[in-house]
């Protein structure tokens, strides 16, 4: 299990505009119908990372706690489905129902949108305010596989509460950590 950190987009920056297909209703989402009126979470996640099913409850749960909050969640999956199977689009299907994802996972099936998010790993958060400016990338929180820490959602969850209570959000954010996006052929730099 390799562990790849977050590349830590800096904060301010605007969320890169996307349309991709939703795996649950196979229709074309972008980021303009999608977004929150207080807050818009992109997360990068996908079926088979050891560190995304860690925490997928929490992810589900967390979606529906702040939904009615404003606050908005998309996943999207990067990763290469060819030489990844089981990151195949019917199966990110199978999994958002599975685990009652109540937002859209969107399959980035040219990896251009991880790209210009600079994202690197599952699972990666962005958390942008009202006006698609980036406040949180980082962690959900200290639990990892098998290191035994509860997953609470605890780091995350207070940079949404802070958002939605217009209170300042912590600038030290540590990175999220997990499985290296699978990129294609051509492997991904940063900038």
């Amino acid at each position: 299990m390799a562990r790849t950190e977050s590349n830590m987009l800096p904060l301010g920056t605007k969320a890169p505009d996307f349309t991709l297909i939703d795996t649950v209703d196979e229709t074309p989402k972008s980021l303009q119908e999608l977004k929150g009126t207080t807050a818009t979470l992109v997360m990068f996640i996908s079926n088979h990372c050891p560190f995304v099913i860690h925490v997928r409850s929490e992810l589900s749960q967390l979606a529906k706690d702040y939904v009615a909050k404003g606050i908005n969640c998309i996943a999207i999956s990067s990763n290469d489905a060819k030489n990844y199977p089981q990151d195949r689009p019917e199966l990110m299907r199978k999994n958002a129902i599975e685990n009652d994802y109540i937002f859209p996972y969107l399959y980035d099936q040219t990896q251009d949108v991880a790209k210009a998010y600079d994202a690197a790993c599952t699972p990666d958060f962005f958390l942008f305010n009202s006006d698609l400016e980036l406040v949180y990338t980082g962690q959900l929180d200290d639990s990892r596989p098998g290191n035994g820490k509860p997953v609470t959602g605890k780091d995350l969850r207070a940079a949404m509460d802070a958002l939605i209570n217009k209170a300042p959000i912590n600038p030290n954010q540590k990175p999220s950590m997990g499985c290296s996006i699978k990129w294609l052929d051509t492997h991904h730099t940063s900038k």
